[in-house]
């Protein structure tokens, strides 16, 4: 992407210049020749749900629109998403996979039965985009696939049927029919969720009545040797510990691969009054911040109940909804789950990355909810109209850290306090990329003071950091089909001695001689 010259400047000499003197402190100190477990690509995966305008305008126009396509998908949305190297989409669901049945999404379009999609502000779903469409999208991608099964009004059958249908290589009558649909070669999964939020949209169950489904739908999905895909278990979310506790020790560790887990990033703290996407106060920036780091707690927790139940570490513990939730935009439906996306969403995203990263040896896949025109998005669009949102830079920014493998290290860091709550000022990770290079990401979560870090490396010789940072001057600075380059990258280069970053800014970076 294009950095206007400028603004690059401006960072790039900013990073240099004396901090005020009510900067935050920070340390960390490392040994690059150190090495912690490694950072699975997954970690960066994607959330397309039927909702909204996720993929109906999002995703898909179908091939006959005036917007410029492949095979039926935008072709300026799946080139940006393949310049921040999407891993992994999830589809269909949500809640909406609970109530979708497979075989309305195959065969010829105009034949689909049109249905109402009854959680997401109850209009028509045209089952346009199905089983073929949502292989062709992350094919079209390069990434791979992860699908919802239908738990709760779907059948063990069904589940079974789909799963041959998709992966079958024999002459069986749904592998001949998926051949008849347009597919030889069978697909490839990479995960498979058994059902969603179970607890609530999934069925309203309790974790015990769960663990006895899914044994039960578990044991009847089968696949050719060597193409079974990782089994998901549906999970808890929030403060809950219960759901990871109970699945982990009553399923067979030999009949699932992870446990699931959904948390939302609310303002407020409060399902009915979010707060608002734009136009926040300082307050609200700092709530968001107190919320969005009790991700590190909660995955502790349902990390500490893995370890009892499962201490040779075999379970993955995928975090696969996640990110912010506002109020809905006025005008807009609210079942469309539509949010605008500031400077505030993309210190969210790294400050997550960062305690995913901690814990890469259980955390070893995510899903942002959702990729497109849904909650914390990467992308907006307005009929042929698309914008990058600060979000999507953040994810830019942290490819580097894709399947890198993560080095300890020690933080001392002030803390940003609000009204007598605080988190830690600035947050960090530590990894050696596949290509070898050594780098840092850093996040300042304070809207209006700067921190000045201290990188103590051994183990390589290091003297400067450079890279990319990522800020704004205002709190809900975002970028709009009016104004699409507010927020983006610039330049960013420092010594290794009191690294400058200003408020509300990230920074990734390669540590170089």
């Amino acid at each position: 992407m294009k950095i206007l010259q400028p603004k690059v400047l401006a960072f790039a000499v900013a990073a240099l210049l004396p901090l005020s003197v009510q900067a935050h402190q920070a340390s960390i100190t490392f040994d690059a020749s150190q090495q912690g477990p490694v950072i699975n690509r997954d970690i960066y995966g994607q959330f397309a749900e039927h909702l909204g305008r996720g993929i109906y305008e999002g995703l898909w126009v179908g091939k006959d629109s005036k917007i410029p396509n492949t095979k039926g998908f935008r072709n300026d949305v799946i080139a940006a998403l393949k310049e921040i190297k999407v891993p992994l989409v999830r589809w269909p669901g949500g809640c909406f996979a609970d109530e979708y049945h497979w075989r309305e999404g195959i065969g010829p379009q105009n034949k689909r039965p049109i249905k109402v999609n009854t959680h997401w502000g109850g209009v028509e779903e045209t089952n346009a985009v199905g089983t073929h469409e949502f292989f062709d999208l992350v094919e079209l991608l390069g990434a791979e696939a992860y699908i919802n099964g239908n738990l709760g009004t779907g059948t063990p059958q069904e589940m079974a049927e789909w799963l041959e249908y998709m992966t079958s290589d024999k002459n069986s009558t749904l592998a001949n029919e998926r051949r008849a649909n347009g597919r030889d070669k069978p697909f490839e999964i990479a995960y498979f969720g058994v059902g969603n939020e179970a607890w609530g949209c999934g069925g309203n169950m309790r974790p015990e009545y769960y663990s006895d489904l899914y044994r039960h739908y578990a044991t009847f999905l089968k696949t050719p040797p060597g193409k079974m895909p990782k089994l998901v278990a549906s999970g808890g979310d929030t403060a809950d510990t219960s759901w990871t506790d109970v699945l982990s020790s009553q399923i067979p560790l030999r009949m699932m691969d992870g446990i699931s887990y959904h948390f939302y990033t609310l303002p407020k703290n409060d399902w009915k009054d979010k707060g608002d996407a734009l136009n926040f106060s300082q307050d609200e920036w700092f709530t968001t911040m107190e919320r969005t780091y009790r991700m590190e707690k909660y995955v502790s927790d349902n990390v500490a109940k893995l370890d009892k139940n499962d201490p040779d570490g075999k379970l993955g513990f995928y975090v696969d909804e996640w990110g912010t939730w506002y109020n809905p935009e006025p005008d807009r439906e609210p079942g469309f789950l539509y949010q605008q996306n500031s400077m505030r969403d993309a210190v969210v995203a790294a400050v997550n990355f960062n305690i995913f990263h901690k814990h890469a040896d259980r955390v070893r896949m995510t899903s942002i909810a959702q990729m497109v025109n849904v909650l914390q998005a990467m992308i907006l669009t307005d009929n042929e109209k698309m914008v990058l949102t600060p979000t999507y830079y953040v994810y830019d920014m942290y490819k580097v850290f894709q399947d890198a493998t993560s080095i300890p290290f020690t933080i001392k860091t002030d803390k940003y306090s609000f009204e007598g709550d605080n988190v830690p000022a600035v947050t960090a990770s530590v990894a050696k990329g596949t290509d070898g290079k050594l780098y840092v990401a850093l996040v300042n979560l304070d809207p209006t003071e700067s921190a000045s870090v201290n990188l103590h490396v051994n183990g390589v010789k290091a003297s400067k950091a450079v890279g990319q940072i990522l800020t704004a001057d205002q709190m809900d600075a975002h970028n709009s089909f009016d104004n699409p380059q507010q927020v983006q990258p610039a330049s960013f280069s420092s010594s290794l001695n009191k690294l400058s970053l200003p408020a509300k800014s990230v920074v990734v970076a390669e540590l170089v001689p």
